[in-house]
């Protein structure tokens, strides 16, 4: 019995979610079918966490325990052939590799990194629609860098969890918070980047401070009504939840 860990790409627009689903497809169903259908067995996967219908990973991890009898596999074997089976779904098996038997994906992920996209322009995005939220109006990049600093390090981040949160405790730290910009199009229209950094993270918490700080952005809040929310440990005193489609998640880190 071998022990497997695979990095993922997918696109959540089709899907649920990661996690399996008893009416709707999910991307954790796509790779467990095409497993079966590699193998000829019914394997379950354990994600290093879930991500909500419509957000989309760059850098997913999971893992499975397989038992391939005396016949040799390796890493590109492995993910050359699941990938021919998750065709012609938007998932892709980046690697895979063999790991100790007590690898977890999920209790030893030690960091992730969650990117959120905000295209700025005029002009709706035709390229990457259902990939970033389009903003038509100008946001004040500055001042969401400000407002971001307030939420680094650990802090009570009820404010900003999603009511249906099941984490047993709001205390998270964020031990990266950076907005950054670059131009999307040599048109005046910009890309701008929120890096979110931590262990771990609460329901919807990306989601939800990216929304607050576009409100910083429009100047409906000034950079310091973010540290107010903070301290309100209220989900009513929080911005609004920013559309799924502009989040990913980038990577999940482990010890070496």
């Amino acid at each position: 019995m071998q022990r497997w860990k695979l990095i993922i790409e997918y696109d959540g627009r089709d899907y649920c979610g990661w996690q399996r689903q008893d009416e709707e497809p999910s991307v954790q169903q796509a790779i467990e079918e095409a497993i079966t259908k590699f193998c000829q067995k019914k394997l379950l996967i354990t994600g290093a966490g879930r991500t909500d219908a419509g957000v989309h990973a760059r850098g997913q991890v999971c893992h499975f325990d397989l038992d391939y009898g005396e016949r040799p596999l390796g890493g590109f074997a492995l993910m050359k052939a699941l990938n021919a089976h998750l065709r012609p779904a938007k998932i892709v098996i980046v690697a895979a590799e063999k790991v100790p038997h007590d690898f977890h994906a999920r209790y030893h992920a030690t960091n992730k990194l969650y990117h959120y996209r905000i295209v700025q322009r005029g002009a709706f995005v035709a390229l990457e629609r259902g990939l970033v939220w389009h903003f038509k109006k100008k946001l004040d990049v500055a001042a969401m860098q400000e407002g971001a600093k307030h939420l680094l390090g650990q802090h009570d981040f009820t404010t900003f969890r999603s009511i249906n949160c099941q984490a047993k405790s709001p205390e998270k730290t964020l031990d990266r918070l950076e907005v950054s910009v670059r131009d999307y199009d040599d048109h005046g229209g910009h890309e701008i980047l929120i890096a979110a950094q931590g262990r771990s993270f609460l329901h919807h918490q990306v989601r939800n401070i990216a929304g607050s700080l576009v409100l910083v952005g429009e100047h409906k809040w000034q950079p310091d009504d973010v540290k107010t929310a903070l301290a309100a440990k209220d989900r009513t005193k929080g911005g609004p939840t920013a559309p799924a489609h502009g989040l990913y998640l980038m990577r999940v880190d482990y010890q070496s």
